[in-house]
């Protein structure tokens, strides 16, 4: 019955709002009255240290990579135990009792969760789309869309197991639902695209 202990562990890691406590502990600021109100890394940045921002960020990342890595490498889960691990900690980072189930984006601990799975894989395949994303549209929402979609592919041409298929389904409504204010407007290009764009309608 490891697979129990597990999903609680990974659960309440998740859970567990770094952003928020160390942020009251060492800026002395609450990150959620800063920006868009996430709790999360770039809210930290925003709040004003760069540095903890990172550190936030790869504590996001870990708390999701190590109880999935440990379950899924270490004792080699499988099915759908493993599934309900490997989300476990994306939903408790969304929805985080310590915040009363207000929690955060949940985009690095969604990242640690397929390192824990595939190692650099997934990540690589979701990171690539989302970067350009980035570069082409102002809107979090849907660049994280594309990185979604990059996962998906990746899925179905090097490993098309039904358990990693329901493991990115779930994240993927975590993550629409957590961005699903940006996701219902129209996604606005960066001002580059914009110039491109009127510069071609010209010639």
């Amino acid at each position: 019955m490891n697979y129990i202990f597990f999903i609680i562990f990974a659960f309440v890691c998740g859970a567990i709002p770094f952003s928020v406590w160390l942020g009251k502990l060492v800026l002395q600021k609450d990150v959620r009255f800063v920006g868009d109100g996430n709790p999360g890394a770039i809210n930290v940045i925003k709040s004003g240290s760069k540095t903890l921002g990172l550190i936030v960020l790869i504590l996001d990342i870990t708390k999701a990579a190590l109880p999935v890595g440990l379950a899924y490498n270490n004792y080699e889960i499988r099915g759908l135990p493993m599934a309900l691990i490997a989300v476990a900690p994306v939903i408790g980072h969304a929805f985080s009792p310590f915040l009363l189930f207000k929690g955060g984006k949940a985009i690095g601990t969604a990242l640690g969760s397929w390192i824990g799975l595939t190692i650099w894989k997934a990540p690589l395949a979701g990171l690539i789309p989302t970067l350009i994303g980035f570069g082409f549209v102002s809107s979090s929402g849907w660049a994280i869309l594309l990185g979604l979609i990059g996962i998906l592919v990746l899925l179905f041409f090097w490993n098309p197991d039904k358990i990693l298929f329901l493991v990115w389904a779930v994240i993927a409504m975590v993550l629409i639902w957590k961005h699903r204010h940006d996701l219902s407007k129209i996604p606005i290009f960066r001002p580059w695209v914009s110039k491109l764009i009127f510069s071609l309608r010209k010639h």
